[in-house]
């Protein structure tokens, strides 16, 4: 890889995507060598002296393409579903194909295909329910975690923490958030999810996500509490779920979760050397 000072000569092109509010700049790094330090990844993140976006998204060669996720404080993210989602529906466009296979690098392979409406699907995998496997500290049950609130513990790459709440609207997000994301129970921290069940096929959500904070959407964290709420036995395996920025269809299948939703390529734009020679 070339150091900083070598590549600030350079423009790095980026897209910027979102789903359901759930913000994204998107690098290609198939043609371009892009070197990304945490630095830089928290720079491009500050919405006043950066770009602004919840998750960064690098793309590299792959079997069909390779991501790989960031936060927006820098650290690395195993899973990222409504970027997977947007991803896949700018490359499902670009190749005329209804069929993709993504490599998460944390994640694994995950399937993507064009739905008959026209909207992108993503399998996410099948959910980890086994204390060691989301991860936490310590055996304890997954379903139903020592932590106040009684939440259920998931993993989908990401680990997840979902609180069943009775008005998601009465909760203090900003402050409750970051005390779960970094509960001891959690070694790796964690996304938080207050879920509302409507219906039996209804929920109503809002997501803290680790390394970001209050997001409007979270694809992971929907799939997560989507799996928390069959478990619990408050829905069924196919739900929608209602975010801040919008709707989510998620469907647990013997073959892994499944994501629908709206996804939107907002913009391209390029990082200038300017920017580059600040950091």
């Amino acid at each position: 890889m070339r150091r900083m000072a070598d590549m600030a000569t350079s423009h790095w092109p980026f897209m910027k995507m979102h789903g359901a509010g759930n913000d994204f700049v998107v690098i290609d790094g198939r043609n371009t060598p892009v070197d990304l330090t945490e630095s830089l990844v928290r720079a491009l993140a500050d919405r006043h002296r950066g770009v602004g976006f919840d998750q960064l998204a690098l793309i590299t060669d792959g079997s069909d393409l390779t991501v790989t996720f960031y936060n927006a404080d820098g650290s690395q993210s195993a899973a990222c579903g409504n970027a997977t989602r947007c991803i896949a529906a700018h490359e499902l466009a670009q190749r005329a194909a209804d069929h993709l296979d993504i490599h998460v690098t944390g994640r694994g392979m995950l399937n993507a295909v064009r739905n008959d409406d026209g909207s992108t699907a993503v399998n996410m995998g099948h959910p980890q329910l086994d204390w060691q496997d989301i991860p936490l500290a310590k055996d304890v049950d997954t379903l139903s975690l020592p932590i106040d609130g009684d939440p259920v513990g998931t993993g989908m790459g990401n680990p997840h923490c979902t609180f069943f709440v009775d008005d998601v609207s009465a909760i203090d997000l900003a402050t409750i958030g970051p005390k779960i994301e970094h509960h001891t129970l959690f070694p790796e921290r964690t996304n938080v999810q207050f879920a509302q069940v409507v219906g039996p096929d209804h929920i109503r959500m809002r997501v803290w996500e680790r390394g970001t904070g209050v997001t409007l959407a979270s694809g992971s964290s929907s799939c997560a509490t989507a799996v928390a709420a069959a478990r619990r036995g408050l829905t069924g395996h196919k739900v929608q779920i209602d975010l801040d920025g919008g709707t989510l269809h998620i469907d647990w299948r013997d073959d892994g979760v499944w994501m629908s939703g709206p996804t939107a390529h907002v913009f391209d734009g390029t990082l200038t050397a300017e920017f580059l020679q600040s950091l």
